[in-house]
């Protein structure tokens, strides 16, 4: 099967799409704006719900694209996408052009800016981190204040630039209240004797072993869940958080200290894409993510002939959401090139 396929950006769904259609017979030209690939994936330490190690799933996507049909370029953005009678022409920032009969978005997401979210302090007090802060302490084996203290008493917020009408967001990020969960089940493990609360709106576990992982939080953990948004963190004398928030559950405002507060940080459409639809004339829906042409039985389909979507730059998933969106991807990237033969 002959056919040239430009994939744009190296994550989760790229990496695989990429995979799968290098070894259909496809020459497949794969393009990551990062230096490496593996996309947000790589940042992560362990994965819900089974807490295994990202490495196993960089390991298996690395794999997929070690094939000869496959030409990565990576530390390149497409600049511009232009149609030209059925086929297209890629430009990157360096200047290349590179042709394409068929082409392959799967640019991800962005995390939310949390410090658009003044009220919570991130960018202000050192001791405000965001999910992907904390990662980053887990993968260094200890989690520390900004005065490399242990914190003893510790604040997990949900939906930190989702469900928000403030940023314009009333989407859900699906993902934020299990990571939330995980995270503070981990918290838990590196420090015995942390107290952690995890200040919520509505518990969203809708996925496979997700209930589950939220029950072990709370009768293994003791993982205390409040219900309720906090709407202002300030710093005391004494170098401690001071966060107001409403238990609506009980109806009464809570006043609380904190030695760290983590922020979770909501997924939203990369600032690549926007330019790459404003480009290619690319629809984007409501949720401000790239719009398929029909979100049942047309979900990897761009509103431009030629052009198919993969993974989260359609909407927020999960890693087994994505390598399953880029694999019906592929299909229809193969379907649509073997009904117009070139």
């Amino acid at each position: 099967m002959e056919g040239r396929i430009v994939i744009v950006g190296a994550g989760t769904a790229g990496m695989e799409a990429a995979g799968q259609l290098a070894r259909s017979g496809f020459l497949v030209t794969l393009i990551e704006k990062e230096t490496t690939t593996g996309g947000h994936v790589k940042n992560w330490y362990h994965l819900f719900p089974d807490r295994r190690d990202s490495s196993e799933v960089i390991s298996y996507l690395d794999a997929r694209i070690n094939h000869e049909n496959i030409t990565l370029l990576t530390g390149k953005t497409v600049d511009r996408i232009e149609n030209n009678h059925g086929s297209f022409l890629v430009s990157t920032n360096d200047g290349s052009d590179i042709k394409a009969d068929a082409i392959v978005l799967s640019t991800g997401f962005d995390l939310f800016r949390s410090e658009r979210k003044e009220e919570y302090g991130y960018g202000i007090y050192d001791n405000v981190i965001t999910s992907a802060d904390l990662e980053k302490m887990f993968r260094k084996g200890e989690i520390k204040k900004h005065n490399e203290e242990t914190p003893e008493k510790i604040g997990i917020v949900h939906c930190v630039g989702s469900r928000d009408e403030k940023v314009g967001n009333l989407y859900c990020s699906k993902l934020c209240c299990v990571t939330a969960v995980k995270q503070a089940m981990e918290i838990k493990e590196y420090i015995s004797n942390a107290k952690v609360f995890c200040f919520y709106m509505d518990m969203r576990m809708g996925g496979a072993h997700y209930e589950e992982l939220y029950r072990e939080s709370q009768e293994k953990y003791g993982i205390n869940y409040i219900r309720g948004k906090v709407s202002e963190v300030s710093e005391n004398i004494n170098n401690k958080l001071v966060i107001k928030v409403e238990d609506t559950l009980a109806g009464r405002p809570l006043k609380m200290e904190l030695d760290m507060l983590v922020l979770m940080a909501g997924m939203e459409m990369s600032d690549g894409a926007e330019n790459i639809a404003e480009s290619a004339g690319l629809t984007i829906g409501e949720n401000h993510f790239f719009s398929p042409v029909d979100n049942h039985f047309g979900s990897n389909k761009g509103n431009m002939e030629g052009i198919f979507y993969a993974g989260t730059c359609t909407a927020p998933m999960n890693i087994t959401e994505t390598i399953s969106h880029a694999r019906s991807s592929v299909l229809e990237v193969i379907g649509y090139m073997n009904k117009d033969v070139r």
